[in-house]
């Protein structure tokens, strides 16, 4: 079973599946990179509890370094409340480290790219809020893109209920090499937006993908196969834009990951 690189392995320009990872289960999340051959995005570090603990940093770390890590990972940055467009001085001060922090643990882990969150409020949909979350994320953003030029950026739909934002903001910062959008299937899927917009709007700034199953109503993160996500349309979408980038399986149970590769296999997303 192969779904991308492993252990600095070269593919012929195909895309590369991760898994979610966390100290706390490390054993079996290793198991299943080396069965699957697929990589990590490292979860550990988006708490600002444990952004705020070098100890508890240094701890992880080490946890990490003793195990046969893949040759690709991500890291998913801090997003509990990050709001770098906030009309409150203080908001933005803790959030502007908190990303820095998570910048910070990237490179020290030698990630190839890192996930922030869009955080801004559907219900606020006055256009001087969205073009103040632009410019506001696109300064700051782009800060982080030349101050870590060797770290890729993606910036994910979180409550957006339309791909605008996202969209306007890929426009100003996508002449930076090190920018992308990471398209949060589920998200997507259970906005107000019809996928196919969401898919057709952002493509051209997609470099990063989660995917995860769901109800209809709430963001599970359930196995992929074992909600109500019609994935077949998934593959159609995957082979015309997504197939040479980084897919996160993004659910947290060990089973319910090799569950989900297990059937993106028999789909034929590989």
């Amino acid at each position: 079973i192969y779904f991308g690189l492993f252990d600095g392995q070269k593919g012929n320009g195909m895309g590369q599946f991760l898994i979610v990872s966390k100290a706390d289960r490390l054993a079996d999340y290793c198991q299943i990179a080396q069965s699957y051959q697929v990589g990590f995005e490292y979860n550990d570090f988006y708490d600002p509890v444990v952004l705020s603990d070098e100890e508890r940093l240094d701890g992880i770390w080490q946890q990490y370094d003793a195990c046969r890590k893949p040759s690709i990972c991500t890291m998913h940055g801090a997003f509990l409340d990050v709001t770098v467009f906030s009309a409150d001085p203080k908001i933005r001060e803790v959030s502007e480290l908190r990303m820095l922090q998570s910048m910070q643990q990237a490179e020290r882990g030698k990630v190839s790219g890192v996930v922030f969150h869009t955080n801004i409020n559907p219900f606020l949909n006055d256009s001087s809020y969205i073009q103040n979350a632009v410019s506001m994320t696109g300064d700051f953003v782009e800060k982080l893109l030349l101050q870590f030029p060797d770290l890729s950026i993606y910036m994910e739909n979180m409550f957006d209920d339309d791909p605008d934002m996202l969209r306007m903001l890929s426009e100003r910062l996508i002449k930076y090499p090190n920018y992308g959008v990471c398209l949060d299937y589920a998200h997507a899927s259970l906005s107000r937006t019809e996928i196919d917009i969401w898919v057709e709007a952002l493509a051209p700034y997609v470099r990063h993908v989660h995917i995860n199953d769901h109800d209809g109503k709430h963001d599970l993160h359930l196995a992929v196969g074992s909600g109500v996500t019609d994935w077949k349309k998934f593959a159609v979408f995957y082979e015309k834009y997504f197939s040479s980038l980084t897919v996160l399986v993004e659910t947290t149970r060990p089973d319910w990951q090799k569950q989900s590769l297990d059937y993106l296999m028999r789909l034929g997303v590989k």
